[in-house]
């Protein structure tokens, strides 16, 4: 029987011919039946694919072989089977775009100048250390947000990566670049790049999640700081990590809660709106 699973990776390292890393990593998750979507640049890979478990290992096996990524983070999760409609293996400027690709510098050991890593007990840690202080920084879209959040979180009103530049710059947070700021993201990518462009912007004390929410959940579940809902980028939508999750979103038909996104009222658009399985059912199967 088939056992469809999820993985989520990132690896920030100069890699000199993103094309030829593109071609290998299509070759490779074609030749294993994964589906996903893998984005590389000159500063490193990023992807997030599926398939079934037995073909999936075969596949982190091939990307670990490569020595640039041999000590690459994987984060395992439960799929569908139907989590992404095909393959897209792309090269870009920046793995994960923010707009300013000439500012990230990366070496061998990854972003020059982000934040300090903190594992889920170190981040626990540091709040016992250092209690309200301590300032948690969402580094996801703001409608991510709405299901699913670290307690008391500053949530930047973006709509997009793209818009975290301006919102830094424009100087609403600049009172807090005294106090410690820990940035958290899905899986952590998006934080590496975060905390750099934080620190670059005179942040003096930041850090970042290692491994992100996921990791996080996998440690503390729901008993932690984390509250409600993962939203995640591929057919599942969200993902609870015990059955103690709360619910923190709001239907935006009715208020009933739910932390259900669907395309609506555009079913074939791309902008996603919070509702219950009441005001927009899915459509009955064959």
């Amino acid at each position: 029987m088939a056992v469809p699973k999820i993985v989520l990776f990132y690896k920030f390292t100069p890699l000199a011919d993103p094309e030829a890393i593109r071609l290998w990593q299509h070759t490779l998750a074609s030749a294993h039946n994964l589906t996903g979507r893998i984005l590389i640049s000159e500063h490193g890979i990023n992807g997030t694919v599926g398939g079934d478990i037995a073909d999936v290992k075969k596949y982190v096996r091939g990307l670990r072989s490569y020595a640039a990524f041999k000590d690459t983070d994987v984060k395992w999760s439960d799929g569908t089977g139907a989590d992404f409609p095909r393959l897209s293996v792309k090269v870009r400027r920046e793995i994960v775009t923010f707009g300013v690709p000439d500012e990230v510098k990366v070496d061998e050991h990854g972003v020059v100048g982000g934040g300090e890593h903190l594992s889920p007990l170190a981040l626990h840690a540091l709040v016992s250390d250092r209690g309200d202080d301590v300032v948690f920084f969402d580094g996801r879209n703001s409608f991510e947000a709405q299901i699913g959040r670290f307690r008391d979180a500053i949530v930047p009103d973006v709509a997009t990566t793209r818009d975290f530049v301006a919102e830094l710059d424009s100087g609403r947070y600049d009172h807090l670049k005294s106090r410690p700021v820990v940035t958290y993201c899905t899986g952590g990518v998006r934080c590496e790049v975060l905390s750099a462009l934080m620190r670059n912007r005179g942040f003096g004390e930041v850090y970042q999640l290692d491994g992100g929410i996921v990791r996080y959940g996998e440690t503390f579940g729901d008993g932690g700081l984390w509250e409600g809902s993962l939203y995640v980028f591929d057919g599942r939508m969200n993902v609870e990590f015990s059955s103690d999750a709360v619910t923190l979103g709001r239907c935006s038909l009715c208020e009933t809660p739910t932390s259900r996104y669907r395309n609506h009222p555009d079913v074939d658009g791309r902008a996603q709106t919070l509702v219950c399985e009441s005001c927009v059912p899915d459509p009955a199967g064959p």
